[in-house]
């Protein structure tokens, strides 16, 4: 599988700045000091650290790529919750392996079509030799040629982590 495939894609530094001033629900942002550290940070592909001044926004990835794409979701347009920098930060640092890969963790690939129809998906648990299963799972998803992007959730809380999409 080649590289272009497999990158994980953070959220765009243009959104980001939108985001950081009022969501996808039309919330105002409402930064905050993380005490504890460990969120998962859509920004910067990476988590958070204590101290970090942190905020959690609504986002709606698939609307935003049908905005860029004229793709029509439809009613799998949906938007959830995420965390990002309250300000602007220097995005991912090329860290190896795919964000957010802990061992044991359950993670959905939701696959979608051109037109951002869900074709399919899979559920993953996350085993010690992650980048390998997710590798696997983005062949698996690829192979299909109507499939164009996947976004990779968490179960527990049904949240946007990353995207992969076709080159």
């Amino acid at each position: 599988m080649t590289d272009t495939l497999r990158t994980a894609r953070p959220i765009d530094p243009a959104v980001l700045g939108r985001l950081r001033d009022t969501d996808d629900a039309g919330h105002a942002c409402a930064p905050f000091t993380d005490a504890e550290g460990g969120a998962p940070l859509r920004c910067c592909l990476r988590r958070s650290g204590t101290g970090e001044r942190i905020a959690l926004v609504s986002y709606a990835p698939l609307r935003r790529w049908a905005a860029e794409t004229w793709a029509r979701p439809g009613a799998y347009d949906e938007q959830g919750p995420v965390f990002i920098h309250a300000e602007e930060c220097e995005g991912p640092g090329g860290e190896e392996g795919y964000p957010f890969a802990s061992p044991g963790a359950l993670r959905t690939l939701r696959r979608y079509t051109a037109d951002g129809r869900i074709e399919g998906g899979r559920l993953l648990e996350i085993p010690e030799a992650a980048t390998e299963a997710f590798d696997a799972a983005f062949a698996e998803a690829f192979a299909n040629p109507e499939v164009v992007l996947v976004h990779v959730r968490a179960v527990e809380y049904g949240c946007f982590l990353f995207e992969v999409r076709r080159a």
